[in-house]
């Protein structure tokens, strides 16, 4: 039997909890050969917090992890058995596992947001937002253009009456 990709659900913010009990629980058993990688699905994001650009981690599935494992009635109940773990997605007894193509779309994910944080934010066009840093900070406008290869936008701020377009890197403003 060859190990498969389970999506297990947890309590919300326990996840790396979970995760580590998990790996306790397993060694503790001695069923290292049954299971193989356990992840919380996270990316890094950009963000600026008091005029610092700082990179943080940021759950794209809250609320579950990701278990490698071989499923039969030993390995179900180590899972289910571990604290704060409300249950397998896809069924009850007989969980079915996710397609190797959606698992290695997360791995792939994970590992582009490491590399390349992203902003904490999705802009779009049309988009109401307000800055937050440089020297149209506190002004509101709208997103006119986007250009996601150089990070930044185009948003336009009304300045004495008139609209203005301004130029601003993605972690300069905020959604509202």
């Amino acid at each position: 039997m060859e190990l498969r990709w389970y999506i297990v659900h947890t309590y919300s913010g326990f996840e790396n909890k979970v995760k580590r009990n998990l790996e306790e629980r397993i060694k503790t058993l001695g069923q290292e050969a049954l299971f193989g990688r356990i992840l919380v699905p996270t990316e890094q994001v950009v963000e600026l917090k008091k005029g610092q650009k700082r990179t943080s981690s940021r759950k794209f599935y809250p609320g579950y992890i990701l278990v490698q494992m071989i499923l039969n009635d030993e390995t179900w109940h180590i899972v289910m058995d571990t604290a704060k773990v409300t249950g397998f997605v896809g069924g009850g007894v007989k969980p079915s596992p996710i397609p190797d193509s959606e698992a290695e779309v997360i791995l792939r994910q994970m590992e582009e947001g490491v590399s390349r944080p992203k902003p904490r934010f999705r802009f779009e066009e049309g988009d109401d937002v307000r800055v937050v840093d440089g020297p149209f900070s506190n002004f509101q406008g709208i997103v006119e253009e986007i250009k996601p290869d150089k990070e930044k936008l185009r948003v336009l701020i009304t300045i004495f009456g008139r609209p203005t377009p301004v130029e601003l890197d993605f972690i300069q403003v905020k959604k509202i």
